[in-house]
């Protein structure tokens, strides 16, 4: 099911992360192990994070996978600190398993196309938190998807 698009203006949210580069029949995989590998190093330095993050950064899927953090975190090595984009988006929320994600991004594109909205390159997944019930009713999985627009 395509949720409601929006446009908003979005502020820059510090993240954690490790850069990576995957061709899309690799992403179920090198997203989940990334994010992990995050959160590993998170908690030995006994840091903490709010929600996972991917940011696809362009074409070739180069990716910055990993968490929200606090601003001016010092970060254990290993580590990168990162921002997801600041500006202008196409935004939409997606109910439902992580495999369906493709259907709202390519509602996201058609949109802005449709519109006249220029999209510059860049986009990202934010993953809510993993709730118990979402093992019984995956329709109850929430991942926003943004799509920075061209100025």
């Amino acid at each position: 099911m395509i949720a409601d698009i929006r446009i908003e203006r979005l502020d820059a949210v510090p993240l954690a992360v490790v850069r990576r580069v995957a061709g899309r029949e690799e992403l179920s995989h090198v997203v989940p192990a990334s994010m992990g590998a995050v959160w590993n190093m998170l908690r030995a330095a006994g840091l903490r994070g709010g929600r996972n993050v991917a940011v696809y950064l362009d074409g070739a899927i180069t990716m910055d996978i990993g968490v929200e953090i606090e601003p001016g975190l010092a970060l254990p090595d290993g580590l990168v600190a990162s921002t997801t984009p600041a500006g202008r988006v196409a935004t939409v929320a997606h109910f439902g398993p992580y495999s369906q994600l493709r259907v709202q991004h390519a509602a996201l594109r058609a949109f802005c196309d449709a519109q006249g909205h220029r999209r510059a390159g860049v986009s990202w997944e934010i993953y809510g938190h993993w709730a118990a019930e979402w093992e019984q009713n995956p329709t109850l999985i929430r991942t926003d998807v943004y799509y920075l627009l061209a100025p």
